[in-house]
Order: structure tokens, then sequence, then C-alpha cells
């Protein structure tokens, strides 16, 4: 952990049109901001300037353009782990905060749900061939799912409540405070060790179902580890065997 190095591509472009992440994020920059407050065109046109502009703002990245020629990059550093801690006090602080004292999913039950809707807990997780939203492969080995990506992981219990048969098609409807639908079909259910009223599933496939405004209170962060979810059996379901 905490080791800086560069990364390249192992294959040729599969177009010559085909644009790079950092071209695609200065366009928009440009056409939204103009030149300001750098120039973004001229950024991406040497990844070498953006990395001085990381040197110059972020402590630990000093030559950065030099050290990253090093074989297997460079050592960024972690003052924890050096007993260092950036505090006020220079003293490690450990805080507890309370649970909430109601889940997202029982606020939607009592206020919002149909009658007699039952409402699951949903995480959004990633697989094991996957990076971010990047999916390299079909495949968990954690989870031992093979060739395929949309399965929602549940206890049996709530399986037999929903009256499910294993891999049986279902579709997964998203509930908020604003009455809006949001639903993905064509999902297989999967009995798996999780604990009851909660599901998981795969992102990005699954994003659809977080409601835009739907953040923590103070990092804003979606809320993909807790969407309140319904099920219902999908009409033209086929069986895909997972292993």
């Amino acid at each position: 952990m905490c080791m800086v190095h560069s990364s390249g591509g192992v294959l040729p472009p599969a177009s010559d049109q085909l644009k790079s992440e950092v071209n695609i994020i200065a366009n928009m920059a440009q056409k939204t901001l103009g030149n300001h407050p750098v120039d973004w065109l001229h950024l991406a046109e040497d990844n070498d300037r953006i990395r001085k502009l990381i040197e110059a703002c972020i402590p630990g990245f000093h030559d950065f353009n030099e050290r990253l020629e090093q074989p297997g990059g460079f050592y960024l550093g972690n003052t924890a782990a050096q007993r260092i801690w950036m505090t006020e006090n220079r003293r490690a602080n450990v805080m507890s905060n309370p649970l909430p004292e109601q889940l997202i999913a029982d606020q939607i039950k009592q206020q919002t749900a149909p009658e007699g809707t039952d409402i699951f807990t949903l995480q959004t997780l990633r697989s094991h061939d996957q990076y971010n939203t990047t999916v390299y492969g079909y495949n968990d080995r954690y989870r031992g799912v093979k060739g395929i990506r949309k399965v929602v992981f549940m206890h049996q219990e709530d399986m037999d409540k929903l009256g499910l048969n294993p891999e049986q098609e279902i579709t997964l409807t998203s509930h908020w405070h604003d009455g809006s639908e949001r639903s993905v079909s064509g999902f297989k259910a999967v009995a798996y060790d999780i604990p009851k009223g909660n599901m998981a599933a795969y992102y990005p496939e699954t994003n659809p179902l977080v409601p835009l405004d739907s953040y923590g209170d103070r990092s804003f962060t979606p809320t993909s580890k807790a969407i309140a979810i319904s099920i219902k059996t999908d009409s033209n379901s086929n069986a895909i065997k997972l292993s």
C-alpha cells in the first residue's frame, strides 16, 4: 500500500478516434469553465504537467515526475503507520458514533411503501474481477459466481418468504420519498450467507436504483450500501446456471 507507480495500456487502441480519460475530462472542463483556473487542454497534452500541479498541491509528491521513473514507483508514506498523528493534539483520537435509530428501509416501509410490501436493504458491491466500475470478467471467486453479474445475494429465509426458487429471475425496485419508480430487471436470486432483510448486488448494474438525493449527512456520498428495495418475479423467468 501507499506505492505510487505509473500505469499504461497493454492493448492497442480500439480506434484512432478513442479519447483518453484525461482528454475527455479536460474538454468537459474547458467547455464548462474556459481556461480557468488552468488551461485544461494544455494540461491534457502532457501528463507531466498534471503531475507538476499535484506535486505543488499535495504533501509527499515532491519530485513526482522524477521519482515516478524509479522501477516500481515510490513509497508515498503513511504517517499513521509511523505513529505520527496529524491531529490538533498530535494523538490518535478514537471516537464512537451511535447507530441510527432507524434504517432507511424501515423509514420507507413506514412512510411511503405500498401497504403489505416487503422492504429490504440492498447494498451494492464489486466482484472479484472488478476495479471500481471497470469490469474485467464475469467471474467472482469470492462468492462462487461464474459467467454472470446480474445476481442478487439474499438469505435463504428471505427467498422462501418471497417464494423464490434458486436463480429465478426477479425485478428490483427501489423506494424513496420522491415516489419515483426506479427498477432493474433480469436479475437472478442467489441464496447466500447474508443477514435476513439484507441483500447485495453488483454495481454499476444496480446504480439506477440509487436516488440522487439519498446521501450521507456529512460525507454527501450516495447511500449505495443502504437502498430500500422490494422484489417481484419477472414474468418470463429463465434459469441460468451460475457455476
